[in-house]
């Protein structure tokens, strides 16, 4: 049986598309084929989002940032922008069958130094999670 894809999609694929690509994987990944993509990649994927998703024994830190583009043709059941200038710029991603928006912020613009910004990375960690056990608990969000 062929389990639904997934693909989570960020500005730069660094930190919240990455955190939920981790987690549904971690979680759901029996289930669900799960990818994630940004419109503008960074170089890499964000060091505090690393270390929140560490904390709860998931290790991202192997995750590359990816180009949407690398999912040109590739069929998808359902993406998920998950910020809004993701979703401003890719309302629809073409090759999923349904796309869904749901907002978290941006943890890296979290005020603060140091460990201010890990607990701004930690509370969109544990959004993220929450989130995602309610929508993909039972299946594909109708």
């Amino acid at each position: 049986m062929n389990r639904p894809r997934i693909l989570f999609v960020c500005t730069a694929n660094a930190a919240r598309s990455q955190m939920a690509e981790g987690y549904l994987r971690a979680k759901y990944g029996d289930r669900y084929e799960v990818f994630s993509a940004g419109f503008r990649p960074a170089g890499r994927v964000s060091s505090r989002a690393i270390i929140a998703m560490k904390e709860i024994g998931i290790d991202i830190s192997g995750h590359q940032p990816k180009s949407l583009d690398t999912f040109n043709g590739v069929t998808l059941d359902l993406a998920v922008t998950l910020c809004d200038n993701a979703h401003a710029v890719c309302p629809v991603v073409p090759s999923a069958k349904k796309t869904i928006h749901h907002r978290f912020p941006d943890p890296h613009l979290t005020p603060g130094t140091g460990e201010e910004i890990l607990g701004g990375y930690r509370s969109v960690r544990d959004a993220i999670c929450a989130w995602i056990d309610a929508t993909f608990a039972h299946g594909l969000p109708g």
